[in-house]
């Protein structure tokens, strides 16, 4: 037959070599429970998708702030071009406070590389972490590439064991000094103000 090739019905489908790498619960838990374990005050909340990268934010409530914009109608506002506007010199005194504090960023991920490339880009407002399997943490590739990429960046790795629970691998670097409030760094504090204000 023209187009088609003949494969004999004795060939089988070979499995790959390198098991899947499964997480064992979901990243909202564990990125709970990661927080915990670095002691990180705040409200963890759940997994977003921020400048394209999965990660959980890490969040202090200003009260006082967000007391003021409830009294002022100052709700939060997502969109990322208002908001960019607020950092304009002739806008001083005339936009909202930050009602809220980015303490850190999380991001829970099968694979360590796939983790740091999704909190480093976050490590100018805050502190980072990563939250791995135990089953990657054992692997000479973790040791030879990853502790050496996250000393460098000052990113705290917490490995998950099976059954969810999680420990400490790696302490971040806390004397990191963090850039000033830019456009960005507003909307994310926008961004974590509605998303408090909107989770049951």
């Amino acid at each position: 037959m023209s187009g088609r090739t003949a494969v004999p019905e004795s060939v089988g489908v070979l499995a790959p070599l390198v098991p899947s790498v499964e997480l064992p619960a979901p990243a909202d838990e564990l990125g709970v429970a990661a927080a915990n374990e670095l002691g990180w005050s705040g409200i963890v909340l759940p997994e977003m998708r921020l400048l394209g990268r999965r990660v959980c934010l890490v969040v202090e409530l200003m009260t006082e702030a967000h007391a003021e914009r409830i009294c002022l109608g100052q709700g939060p506002v997502t969109d990322r071009a208002s908001v960019a506007t607020w950092v304009w010199p002739e806008f001083a005194g005339q936009v909202p406070e930050p009602a809220v504090r980015v303490v850190g960023v999380i991001a829970v991920a099968r694979h360590w590389r796939t983790g740091l490339a999704n909190v480093v880009p976050f490590l100018r407002y805050g502190d980072a972490a990563i939250v791995v399997p135990t089953s990657v943490v054992l692997t000479n590739d973790y040791v030879a590439n990853c502790l050496p990429r996250a000393r460098a960046y000052g990113v705290a790795v917490v490995r998950t064991e099976p059954d969810a629970q999680v420990d400490l691998d790696l302490p971040g670097r806390a004397e990191r000094a963090h850039a000033g409030i830019d456009g960005i760094h507003r909307w994310i504090s926008e961004l974590a103000y509605d998303k408090i204000l909107t989770t049951p």
